[in-house]
């Protein structure tokens, strides 16, 4: 399917169908019989195959739980190409009645950051716990304000974390020119219930992988150090400053670390000089070793 991607879950009874927009905004539903449909056209066509047990909708996917009389992959692209046809037909997946979207009090204000092309957007309102940098309107599949905001034409990259966005212009425009009405248009869209961020499809990326526990327990005990100090001592400062630091990799044998710049400091004219004159000599000290070298892979 084009437009339909399947994907297994850890429930073997369940298969999910993504598309590749989102269908909710801040809401869930759980469809049991044919009878509790009235808010959605699709689950009540899905309940006519006699295999659907339950029908969910969320975000921008519906997941369907089957009863063991088939199997899924006896039936899954036959699913997937009705429910294309229903989307393509222009067929609605689910009614959201404005009840379901509740407006709520938001504050956000502009903070300028040691990047000139960046601005950072900062919320009274928790926005994710997982941060996520989008270079292009392609990558937004995670982030429907990050797809929003990519319509303006002034907008490079957007990068998201805890309560705050910082959004990476093109020259061509002047923050004075567009910083309001952007801070208007990010409240807006808090304000009104939309979907933010889908945390759940950012912790997929390799990069959000390499944030998780598990991962920190399969490095050597130098790399884990590193990552330490920088999550003491170096983050705190990025993130203020409306960007982040992530660790990628650390060679043994030429003492390298190699570190990824994202946020208002990916790009920014005094990357170098921080990296070289703050994050290294920190490291120097703080692991007793002279020979580190701190090095990023996008600056």
């Amino acid at each position: 399917m084009k437009n339909i991607k399947i994907r297994e879950t850890q429930n073997p009874s369940i298969i999910k169908f993504e598309l590749n927009d989102f269908i909710t905004h801040n809401s869930n539903y759980e469809f049991k019989n044919i009878d509790e449909t009235a808010k959605s056209p699709l689950a009540k066509q899905l309940f006519y195959l006699p295999f659907v047990k339950t029908v969910y909708i969320s975000g921008n996917f519906i997941a369907i739980e089957k009863y063991s009389i088939v199997e899924w992959a006896d039936v899954q692209e036959e699913i997937a190409e009705q429910i294309e046809n229903f989307v393509t037909s222009g067929g609605v997946i689910i009614t959201e009645e404005p009840s379901d979207k509740k407006k709520v009090p938001v504050t956000v204000y502009a903070e300028s950051t040691p990047n000139p092309a960046v601005m950072k957007f900062v919320s009274n309102k928790l926005l994710t716990k997982t941060m996520a940098e989008f270079k292009n309107i392609d990558e937004t599949a995670a982030s429907p304000l990050a797809k929003e905001l990519f319509k303006f034409p002034f907008v490079k990259e957007v990068f998201m974390d805890e309560n705050y966005i910082s959004i990476t212009k093109y020259a061509v425009t002047e923050w004075g020119e567009v910083v309001a009405d952007t801070r208007a248009f990010i409240r807006q869209y808090i304000e009104d219930g939309n979907t933010v961020i889908e945390e759940s499809l950012i912790k997929q990326t390799p990069q959000a992988e390499k944030q998780e526990e598990t991962y920190f327990d399969t490095l050597d005990v130098t790399s884990q150090r590193i990552i330490n100090i920088l999550e003491e001592y170096v983050k705190p400062a990025v993130q203020g400053d409306g960007g982040n630091i992530a660790f990628e990799s650390y060679d043994e044998a030429d003492k390298r670390v190699k570190v990824i710049l994202q946020g208002a400091c990916s790009g920014c004219p005094s990357s170098t000089f921080t990296l070289k004159s703050g994050i290294e000599n920190m490291l120097k000290d703080m692991l007793n070793d002279h020979e580190i070298k701190v090095e990023a892979i996008n600056a």
